[in-house]
């Protein structure tokens, strides 16, 4: 079983931002939750590479990788497509730190095990990779996309290996035209908790949905590589940051007194990802909301609860908040750091009407991400006026919280009259790549400025 001593899981500690003071009859208490982790093995912050990635204390042997590769037909169209898939794979492989459990798996309309094979896992050292790059040589594109299958596959291999880190690599380029989409949703359902797994679209011919769907269910990250050329760049800092990573499943608890109401729960950074609907019971009027795997790093929670109304002058605990590491041995769980989310009723109108900058920033952020998804919805529908009404909205958003990045994105489908009061107008031809680079990354968010 995997060691949770205090000298390798990393110190995580929990603030809360939050405005606590309501009106009379005010009942909706908004808290942002900033959840940091730090040591435990990891680097301080400074990105791991495959030479010090091998150096690192802990983890190597507790961590278990499976690259899902997608070697159907399309792939070779052009041909350099599946010689860039081959070339990023290895150099995903080089970045693997010794130790680590990995497998390699072909995906078409079935899955195959390419690397080590028989349903087994190799540990990786120079001689492993070296053998996992001759089978790489030897793939060829041909057959259909059965994304479920692959998934599945890999949660064979991974929950196969006694190890603490599970994690997937999934690329694709087309959509899952090979099997329903209730069976991926079934996959997916399977596979949730079970490990984490980024995924990659690469090319122009894949569904942005599809592809985002897979890494929100599995606590992943999703991106565009438009250009097949980058594939080795982002597999490799894809794999630097699964290696970075020193506990899994960590959730996020959120106990209520009584009489309280949950409206929502959602992750606001890095990225947007709404948790309300994966509560698990944890106990009398406590659940959990998971989290995936942790490193060093830092991610923003956004909690809303509605409480009871409550007379000028009383104060109440309106939601505890812990982090939560399960036992691998079945025993108690261990709580990692907690904070309060409290409420004050006052007739102090300043008070009670200001909202707090965090709160006001992610609630922008979260919009954002709205916004952006209706717009393209709208302009794929043909409905223009609403397009440019929401990609408007989205550009004033971006420009407002500083999310230059974003803004940059925006400006590829719309051209930008006043950011401002979000003027834009459509523009009259748009790269297929840069509207699905704008979708994928919409829930991409920026933090609040010091």
């Amino acid at each position: 079983m995997a060691n949770f001593s205090k000298s390798n899981v990393p110190q995580f500690s929990v603030e809360v931002y939050q405005n606590e003071y309501l009106p009379e009859g005010g009942r909706e208490v908004n808290g942002i939750i900033t959840v940091t982790s730090t040591g435990g093995g990891t680097t301080g912050g400074v990105p791991l590479t495959g030479a010090t990635a091998s150096r690192l204390p802990g983890g190597a042997a507790d961590a278990a990788v499976v690259i899902m590769v997608d070697c159907s037909g399309s792939m070779d169209y052009p041909p350099t497509k599946m010689r860039n898939a081959r070339d990023a794979t290895a150099a995903a492989l080089d970045t693997l730190r010794d130790g680590t459990s990995f497998a390699v798996v072909a995906g078409t309309h079935v899955a195959k095990d390419v690397y080590p094979g028989n349903g087994q896992l190799a540990v990786a050292d120079a001689q492993t990779k070296a053998q996992a790059k001759e089978a790489l040589r030897r793939l060829s594109a041909g057959g259909g996309t059965a994304i479920g299958t692959w998934l599945r596959l890999a949660d064979r291999l991974l929950g196969a290996a006694d190890v603490e880190i599970r994690h997937g690599i999934l690329l694709t380029d087309g959509r899952n035209e090979h099997e329903a989409p209730e069976d991926l949703r079934a996959a997916l359902d399977a596979c949730a908790g079970r490990f984490t797994c980024d995924a990659r679209g690469v090319g122009t011919d894949w569904e942005v949905k599809e592809v985002t769907a897979i890494a929100s269910a599995l606590l992943g990250t999703a991106d565009i590589v438009a250009d097949p050329s980058g594939l080795a760049a982002d597999f490799t800092q894809m794999m630097e940051n699964a290696m970075g990573k020193e506990v899994a499943d960590v959730a996020l608890r959120l106990w209520t007194p009584v009489g309280v109401q949950i409206k929502f729960v959602k992750q606001v950074a890095p990225t947007v990802a709404e948790l309300t609907d994966r509560r698990t019971e944890a106990g009398p009027r406590a659940g959990d909301y998971p989290t995936g795997s942790w490193g060093d790093e830092s991610r923003d929670y956004h909690v809303c609860v509605q409480v009871p109304e409550a007379g000028i002058g009383q104060e109440m605990l309106a939601a505890r908040v812990s982090l939560i590491l399960p036992d691998p041995a079945g025993g108690a769980p261990r709580t990692l750091s907690q904070g309060l989310v409290r409420a004050v009723w006052t007739d102090d109108m300043v008070a009670s009407t200001s909202i707090n900058p965090q709160v006001a920033h992610y609630t922008g952020q979260a919009e954002l991400a709205q916004v952006i998804q209706q717009g393209l919805d709208a302009r794929k529908s043909g409905d223009f006026d609403g397009a440019t009404a929401k990609l408007g909205r989205a550009v004033q958003l971006a420009s407002a919280s500083g999310n230059e990045d974003t803004a940059k994105l925006l400006s590829k489908v719309v051209d930008v009259v006043d950011a401002a009061t979000g003027t834009v107008r459509l523009k009259a031809k748009v790269a297929e790549a840069d509207e699905m680079t704008l979708e994928t990354r919409s829930t991409k968010t920026v933090r609040v400025k010091k």
